[in-house]
């Protein structure tokens, strides 16, 4: 499977699994999950044929793990914009996480922190590399460092999906280390 058939049928799954199921008349469960069969099918009425074989190529070789296959359901790890429950038990952080950004929205993170946006929560990698290319995406990245510990301490809560993003309401302002920019 050639890498541009890969990013293809990846951001596919991504745009149907996390944000707009009901575009290809998908009902996920309230976990999230969905038949693979009947993903497969919906996908091709709505013109977009791949195979499980494809399907199976595209969730091994993520290198962000995406989405998880359980059985015969698969669903996206985590970053959807839909009301889902991915069900992941609290989990006590490491002293730092790290959010990768750009420049042009410091003064916005300065001022309220960092909010989840579109998606249900705020996304943290347990590395500055990892933090790093999320920001790269966009734009140069800027890593912040996020004081993991004092906020898990203050009563906010932590989570981990299978793909090792940590996930939290919010980061309020006074938790985030600047310092940390590249």
């Amino acid at each position: 499977m050639d890498e541009q058939r890969v990013v293809k049928v990846s951001k596919y799954l991504a745009r149907h699994l996390r944000h707009q199921p009901g575009r290809i008349g998908l009902t996920l469960d309230e976990g999230g999950w969905v038949e693979i069969g009947t993903l497969i099918t919906a996908a091709a009425a709505h013109g977009f044929r791949f195979t499980r074989e494809e399907l199976d190529h595209v969730v091994a070789t993520n290198d962000k793990r995406r989405f998880a296959i359980e059985g015969s359901r698969i669903r996206a790890s985590q970053g959807h914009t839909i009301d889902i429950d991915l069900g992941l038990p609290t989990a006590t952080p490491p002293p730092y996480l790290y959010h990768g950004t750009v420049v042009r929205n410091l003064d916005a993170i300065r001022s309220e922190g960092l909010r989840p946006m579109d998606r249900h929560d705020v996304h943290l990698s347990p590395d500055r590399e990892t933090a790093t290319r999320v920001g790269a995406r966009r734009a140069r990245p800027v890593v912040l460092a996020v004081d993991a510990a004092a906020m898990h301490r203050d009563g906010h809560v932590f989570r981990v999906s299978a793909n090792g993003v940590w996930l939290t309401q919010s980061v309020p302002p006074r938790y985030l280390r600047f310092s940390a920019t590249r």
